[in-house]
């Protein structure tokens, strides 16, 4: 059974995705908004890796380098969103969003439908 610590889930709040002319935010907080700063969060667009944060560490993933962020600012009150910059039609689609805290993992699925030229 879980205990108090990791009990928590992955929500899409309702302000949706944020876009500007340079970047898209794909929104994701735990709820309830708890810190994120000790766990592990995974981005994936199909099987490509997009952003792993461990152990306070960020790792772009292949083809996303100096391309993604998570706003680490934020962790501590559980905003685990991914913003992506110079993104392009080839980034429109479905994104994972996975976070793991022990032996509890929550995944929920963002779709970015591109603004983007």
């Amino acid at each position: 059974m879980a205990t108090a610590s990791n009990e928590f889930k992955l929500i899409r709040p309702s302000d949706g995705e944020r876009y500007n002319r340079s970047a898209v935010t794909l929104s994701c907080r735990l709820s309830p908004e708890i810190s994120a700063v000790n766990m592990e969060i995974r981005w994936f667009k199909g099987t490509d890796c997009v952003c792993v944060y461990k152990d306070r560490h960020v790792t772009e993933g292949r083809g996303y380098e100096g391309r993604v962020s998570l706003f680490t600012q934020e962790l501590e009150r559980g905003n685990v969103s991914l913003q992506l910059r110079d993104c392009t039609r080839s980034d429109e689609g479905h994104y994972l969003c996975q976070v793991t805290d022990g032996d509890r993992t929550e995944e929920i699925t963002v779709e970015m439908i591109c603004k983007c030229s």
